[in-house]
């Protein structure tokens, strides 16, 4: 099965990499962000899909108990071209899809919103989606508010990665067993500080 792939793929790949986030655990604030794209949407699912070099692995979903599909068959593969919020009222009368495993088989998909998570430098690294086994639409409302889980989705992920950063930098400092460059943990300790407040009050972090 062919699929769309942007052209600055193996950078948007090292990208992903960067933030060490695939095959990580689950995590409740994640989870309590699916849970909230799907009861604003008003459907049974809804993913943080990342998308691989060959699949699409969820770090958090809510009404679904797969782990990750490959990349071809991925609505997300699709959404990750675009900046914007990309929507399939009926995936069986979209011939993109009309074919595809994940809607003639049991999954049964039929609706499909995913909004982009696009990190700091640009790439899109996949998206916050939701999902319904019924032909459906979204409100106006409903795709302003899923942008904005959006936005928070990805705002946690640029955090969670800064905190690892300086957890290991804090580490290679006591390893070291010298004072090391102590300004510069300060400041890194005041920038996710900042980027916290920012998630709390629905920015993306700078």
């Amino acid at each position: 099965m062919t699929y769309p792939v942007p052209a600055n793929d193996a950078e948007r790949l090292r990208t992903l990499r960067a933030y060490k986030i695939l095959d990580t655990k689950p995590e409740e604030r994640f989870d309590e962000l699916t849970r909230l794209a799907a009861l604003i949407c008003g459907v049974p699912i809804s993913l943080i899909s990342l998308i691989d070099t060959d699949r699409q692995w969820f770090k958090s979903r809510f009404g679904l108990d797969v782990q990750e599909t490959p990349r071809a068959q991925a609505f997300c593969t699709h959404a990750i071209m675009q900046p914007e919020m990309f929507v399939v009222p009926d995936a069986s009368k979209d011939e993109r899809f009309a074919h595809n495993p994940l809607v003639t088989g049991d999954l049964h998909i039929r609706f499909y919103a995913g909004a982009p998570l696009a990190a700091r430098d640009g790439h899109v690294l996949g998206t916050l989606c939701v999902i319904d086994r019924e032909p459906h639409t979204l409100t106006e409302a409903q795709k302003e508010a899923l942008k904005i889980v959006g936005r928070l989705v990805i705002a946690n992920i640029e955090l969670r990665r800064d905190l690892e950063e300086l957890r290991e930098a804090i580490a290679t400092e006591n390893s070291s067993g010298s004072p090391g460059n102590l300004d510069e943990i300060i400041s890194r300790l005041q920038g996710v500080a900042s980027d916290l407040q920012a998630v709390r009050e629905g920015r993306k972090p700078a």
